[in-house]
């Protein structure tokens, strides 16, 4: 057998674009053999999935388990949404918001576990369907809420399919009551969340780099009003609790009824159930969120489509 050199795979690797692990492999099984390697990569697959790699994947969907005192979601991204709404896509979705709740939210370790009903890893038939389907595709995070004793509902915004759809929202909800009583309320609060988007569960949670530039904000544009040092520190006081109101969501307005803060949604709760509710904790994840999205000239392609 020939001897595959750190050499050899990484000029594997620069002619096909596959991954090292997939270019050892492919050179072990064709006795060291450049172009025979090359070829092996592309019938399994492996060179196409890799060309496609570098394009931008900001479509896609967020998939949700829950399971009564646990629920994960899940994001995978596509290059179009003409794929998320493939039955292939869709199923991967499904599949992997099984797996992230087992194996949890890290994602290697999502990619790295076994995909259900085959003997591949998640990351080999992530591989597989890029190929196949022919965008690229990325698992690109994962949050789970977890109670000791209570609920965690979901709500998913914009589905497009049975537990998937363009925002996920879970909510925990810590308490002795019973089902009936946690199941509609923490739907509410979820629904509240997808459309309010907070920033931290309370105040304490709030990141404090964004505390201190609102801060600055705020003492720039009381210092305009030219009014003495006693009064600026009354009027940043009083700015703040209103911006504490807008991100923080225990501090903001119920949409439902847009009047009651959240704090006391939940205080009135406990009170008609007899027994304490907290809410713990909530995660909201946005398809997309915080990708760049290619921009496409729809008109500008038909005209070179066309040669003008």
């Amino acid at each position: 057998m020939a001897q595959i050199t750190a050499a050899l795979v990484k000029e594997l690797r620069e002619k096909s674009g596959a991954g090292m692990m997939d270019c050892k492999k492919a050179l072990a099984e064709n006795d060291g053999d450049l172009e025979a390697a090359v070829d092996w990569l592309r019938t399994k697959g492996l060179a196409a999935a890799a060309k496609k790699s570098g394009r931008v994947a900001a479509e896609g969907l967020v998939g949700v388990k829950a399971e009564g005192t646990r629920a994960t979601a899940i994001e995978i991204n596509s290059e179009t949404d003409f794929v998320a709404r493939n039955e292939q896509f869709q199923e991967f979705v499904r599949t992997l918001a099984d797996v992230a709740q087992a194996a949890g939210n890290d994602v290697e370790a999502i990619k790295a576990a076994p995909y259900p009903g085959s003997s591949k890893i998640v990351s080999e038939v992530l591989t597989d369907n890029i190929a196949t389907i022919g965008e690229n595709m990325n698992i690109r995070r994962a949050a789970g809420v977890a109670v000791d004793e209570g609920l965690v509902s979901t709500y998913i915004h914009g589905t497009v399919a049975d537990g998937m759809g363009k925002i996920a929202v879970l909510v925990g909800l810590t308490s002795k009551a019973d089902a009936s009583v946690l199941e509609p309320l923490g739907k509410q609060i979820a629904m509240h969340v997808a459309a309010a988007n907070p920033a931290s569960l309370n105040v304490e949670q709030l990141d404090p780099e964004l505390i201190d530039r609102e801060k600055q904000v705020q003492i720039e544009k009381a210092r305009e009003s030219g009014k003495p040092d006693n009064i600026i520190e009354k009027m940043i006081e009083g700015r703040m609790r209103k911006f504490y109101q807008e991100v923080v969501l225990l501090e903001q307005t119920f949409v439902i009824d847009n009047e009651t803060r959240i704090a006391k949604v939940i205080e009135n709760a406990a009170k008609e159930a007899g027994t304490d509710i907290t809410l713990t904790d909530f995660v909201r994840m946005e398809m997309g969120e915080g990708l760049e999205k290619k921009e496409d000239d729809f008109a500008a392609e038909v005209a070179a489509a066309a040669g003008v």
